[in-house]
């Protein structure tokens, strides 16, 4: 049974005839990632699905291969920038356009405790936006382009805090080695610096044709949480059956409403930078629980321009665009 607080796309927008378009979308595979995918394919368009576990991707992918448009699987581990690299050269030798970049993939470190990647990221940070920080800026070319492109990037409600505590990128200490770690915190501040990196993108990128936006989904019945170990993977398991039943989380269909909003309706192009998010009762600032397709983030800190730029030359460097 569907959330009855679910924002849907529009009927026009999911008829629309996609054939002859190229998109991306990362973490393809499963929940949202994989509903999104499916919808583009159905509607006749070309996808990449960029997927960490290759095998995992061909896996579903046999589940819409039935359906008029096409799709590929290209392995890209968002936590390793070599990987996103090959992707980039491995997608760019085939493909002289992109109609769509889904920044979809990502994660938080359920261990709580430091977790580094071999460039020396926190690992929560490195999945959910470096890797796609890294993608993006190396596919920018094939973005603009393309007419009318668009890209956007999956950021969470966490993000907007609550009125007594709105998190901020720290930018004297981005991979949590100065601070007391706390997992949760760190997803925060990434999921921050998401939203702030689609504001700052649709600056540098107004008049070109592409357009940004950086969503909150919904909580999606899908595989976040595991990884934390078996108390963790326990507690998930437990509590995923009961938030169905009281219709607490969305399915990863209606999760991925505000992906396709984003990547397909005539609407969105009117709101470059802006924040799209599904209802959520996690929402702390009770105005903002019945989500918008656009909807103001409460977060100040995810709106302060000075520290968007700054993160972003800081994040060219870190990533060797340099």
């Amino acid at each position: 049974m569907a959330n009855k607080n679910v924002i849907w796309c529009d009927n026009a927008t999911l008829s629309k005839d996609l054939r002859g378009k190229t998109y991306i979308v990362t973490g393809a595979n499963s929940g949202v990632g994989f509903e999104t995918t499916q919808q583009l394919v159905k509607q006749g368009a070309h996808v990449v699905m960029a997927c960490r576990r290759p095998n995992a991707g061909e896996e579903a992918r046999e589940k819409f291969q039935a359906s008029k448009g096409t799709s590929e699987v290209m392995k890209c581990d968002l936590a390793d920038l070599q990987s996103v690299r090959d992707f980039v050269a491995e997608f760019k030798a085939k493909y002289n356009r992109l109609d769509g970049l889904m920044c979809n993939a990502g994660m938080v470190n359920m261990e709580n405790k430091p977790k580094y990647t071999k460039h020396g990221f926190e690992y929560t940070w490195s999945a959910s936006y470096f890797g796609h920080f890294l993608m993006t800026e190396l596919l920018l070319d094939r973005l603009k382009a393309t007419p009318k492109s668009r890209m956007a990037i999956v950021s969470s409600v966490v993000h907007a805090g609550s009125p007594t505590n709105r998190p901020k990128v720290h930018l004297d200490d981005l991979h949590h080695k100065k601070r007391k770690y706390n997992n949760f915190e760190a997803y925060a501040e990434a999921k921050v610096a998401v939203v702030l990196y689609a504001k700052e993108l649709a600056e540098r990128l107004k008049g070109t044709g592409v357009t940004t936006y950086s969503i909150h989904p919904g909580w999606a019945r899908s595989n976040f949480g595991s990884g934390g170990g078996l108390l963790m993977d326990t507690l998930f398991a437990i509590l995923k059956p009961i938030f169905r039943v009281i219709n607490f989380s969305d399915s990863s269909w209606e999760s991925a409403q505000a992906s396709l909003h984003c990547l397909l309706s005539d609407d969105a192009p009117k709101h470059s930078g802006a924040y799209f998010s599904q209802h959520s009762v996690l929402y702390r600032d009770k105005e903002c629980r019945k989500g918008g397709f656009p909807m103001e983030s409460p977060n100040p800190n995810a709106k302060d321009m000075d520290t968007a730029r700054k993160l972003v030359e800081m994040s060219r460097e870190l990533v060797g665009l340099r």
